[in-house]
C-alpha cells in the first residue's frame, strides 16, 4: 500500500469534488422504481405523496362495471423533477393488475420479465462498439412491494414474489394503508412478517455484511432493517391541524397526519429512500444486480461460443442475449 503524504504547500486537487459536483448537477440524476402491490392498496397515493407532487394517477376501478385486469400490465411514466438545482429524471413503473385474480398463478413473470429486460437493454448497449457516451439507464433501481394490511402476516402470493424479486432488484415492502390498524396490531403485524421473512430467507434491501460500508452506515442499515416493513400512509391532500396546513386523511376520530412520525413510518420511509440511501440504491444496482446478470450472460456467450465456433451464418453475440 502507498505511503500517504502531505504536500507541503496547497495544491488544488482537493476541488475534485466541486468539480464532479458541477458535472452532475449538469448531468442529472435518474432514478428508477417499480411498484407492486394489488390494486387499491395506494401504490399511485404514496409515490405522489414522496415526490410532493402529482405524477401518477391511479389505475384503480372507479366504477362497479369496469371490467377487473386479467394479467399483470406495465405501464412506465417518466418525469423529471427540480429541486434547488438539482434535477432528478424520475422513471416510475405501475404493475395493475398484479395479484387482481382468484388464480394469481405466474402473475409476477411479467414484472420480472421487465426489471430483466432493462438489465438486457443496457447489456447491449454496453456491447456496442460505437455506444453512447452516457448509456440511457432504465435498470430499476427499487421495488416497493405493497402488502396488504390485513395483521395476518404474509400472503403465499408475497413470500414468493418477493423471493424471486430480491434476486434482481432491491426489494423495500410497505404495509399500505396502515391506518387501518392500531399501533399494536401494527407491530404485531410487521414482527411476524419480519420473522416469515427471516424464515423464508428473502434477503431485502439494505443488504448487511457489505464490506465498504462504515461502522455508522452498518448501524442505520440495522436499525432500517428493524424497521422494515414500513407501516406508511400516503395522502395528496392537505388538512388542518392546529392551524397549520399538512398531509394527511381526515376520518371520523381524527386526523392522520402522514408526515407525523406517531402516526405511521412515511417519513421514515421517505428519509431511507431519499435523503440517506438513494445513491446507494443506484450503485447497488449495478455493483450486485446488474453484475450477477452481466456475468451470467457473459459466460452464457462464451460457453457457447466455445461449443459452436463463430461460423458464418451463426447468430452474433448480442443476439443470443437474453
Amino acid at each position: 500500500m502507498a505511503e500517504e503524504i502531505r504536500a507541503e504547500s496547497y495544491v488544488g486537487f482537493d476541488s475534485i469534488t466541486q468539480q464532479i459536483e458541477h458535472k452532475l448537477l449538469k448531468r442529472g440524476f435518474q432514478f428508477n422504481v417499480i411498484l407492486v402491490g394489488q390494486t387499491g392498496l395506494g401504490k399511485s397515493t404514496l409515490i405522489n405523496t414522496l415526490f410532493a407532487s402529482h405524477l401518477v394517477d391511479s389505475k384503480g376501478r372507479f366504477m362497479a362495471d369496469e371490467p377487473v385486469r386479467q394479467t399483470t400490465e406495465i405501464q412506465a411514466v417518466s418525469h423529471v423533477i427540480v429541486e434547488n438545482g438539482v434535477k432528478l429524471r424520475l422513471n416510475i413503473v405501475d404493475t395493475p393488475g398484479y395479484g387482481d385474480q382468484i388464480n394469481n398463478e405466474n402473475c409476477w413473470d411479467p414484472i420480472i420479465k421487465y426489471i430483466k429486460d432493462q438489465h438486457s437493454a443496457y447489456l447491449r448497449k454496453e456491447l456496442t462498439a460505437m455506444r453512447d457516451r452516457y448509456i440511457q439507464d432504465t435498470r430499476i433501481h427499487c421495488c416497493l412491494y405493497f402488502i396488504n394490511p390485513t395483521g395476518h402476516g404474509l400472503r403465499a402470493i408475497d413470500v414468493i414474489v418477493m423471493k424471486k424479486l430480491s434476486e434482481v432488484v432491491n426489494v423495500v415492502p410497505v404495509i399500505a394503508k396502515s391506518d387501518s390498524l392500531t399501533h399494536e396490531e401494527r407491530d404485531k403485524f410487521k414482527m411476524k412478517i419480519r420473522e416469515e421473512l427471516q424464515y423464508d430467507n428473502i434477503n431485502l434491501y439494505p443488504f448487511d455484511n457489505l464490506e465498504e460500508d462504515d461502522e455508522e452506515e452498518q448501524q442505520h442499515n440495522v436499525s432500517i432493517r428493524n424497521m422494515i416493513p414500513f407501516a406508511i400512509v400516503g395522502s395528496e391532500n392537505n388538512v388542518i391541524v392546529d392551524g397549520k396546513s399538512v398531509r394527511g386523511r381526515r376520518n371520523r376520530w381524527g386526523v392522520v397526519n402522514v408526515e407525523n412520525p406517531t402516526h405511521c413510518e412515511f417519513v421514515n420511509l421517505r428519509d431511507f429512500l431519499l435523503r440517506t440511501h438513494l445513491q446507494d440504491l443506484i450503485e447497488t444496482t449495478a455493483q450486485i444486480h446488474y453484475e450477477a446478470f452481466r456475468s451470467k450472460q457473459l459466460l452464457a456467450l462464451k460457453e457457447v461460443n466455445q461449443n459452436q465456433g463463430q461460423r458464418p451464418g451463426q447468430q452474433q453475440p448480442q443476439s443470443q442475449l437474453q
